[in-house]
């Protein structure tokens, strides 16, 4: 099945190992350790998907490591979370949680057991058309 490029991930499992090319041979650069961080595939090559994360870190990922579950990280500074589209809670910056909706300007976040909005513009993980039911 052939998905557009590029588009949002996140890491399936605790530990995933980014490598500078797209072959078992090709020497790890790094291990993440944060499973669901979300990341974005830009490129593919048979069993391996080129990530980049949220700082700009790219690399090689095999395809297994990866979920198609959609999940965001806070960007910036600590960020306010509404109960609706326009009232607050707070969330700092780097704090990871999932995505069960986005549409407009705002996303439905989960952070814990925290259950709120945020601005899209707040986020990444999720492009500014992107949305999500």
């Amino acid at each position: 099945m052939d998905l557009p490029l590029p588009r949002f991930v996140s890491l399936r499992a605790d530990e995933v190992n980014l490598r500078l090319g797209p072959a078992w041979c090709n020497p790890i650069e790094w291990v993440y350790i944060r499973h669901g961080l979300p990341v974005e595939i830009t490129a593919e090559y048979d069993i391996w998907r080129r990530i980049r994360e949220f700082d700009g870190t790219t690399g090689w990922v095999y395809r297994r490591r990866l979920s198609g579950q959609h999940t965001v990280l806070v960007a910036g500074d600590t960020r306010a979370l509404y109960d609706e589209p326009d009232t607050a809670s707070r969330a700092e910056a780097g704090v990871q949680g999932s995505l069960p909706s986005c549409a407009g300007s705002w996303c439905r976040v989960a952070i814990g057991d925290v259950r709120a909005f945020i601005p899209r513009s707040h986020i990444w993980g999720v492009y500014a058309d992107e949305q999500i039911n």
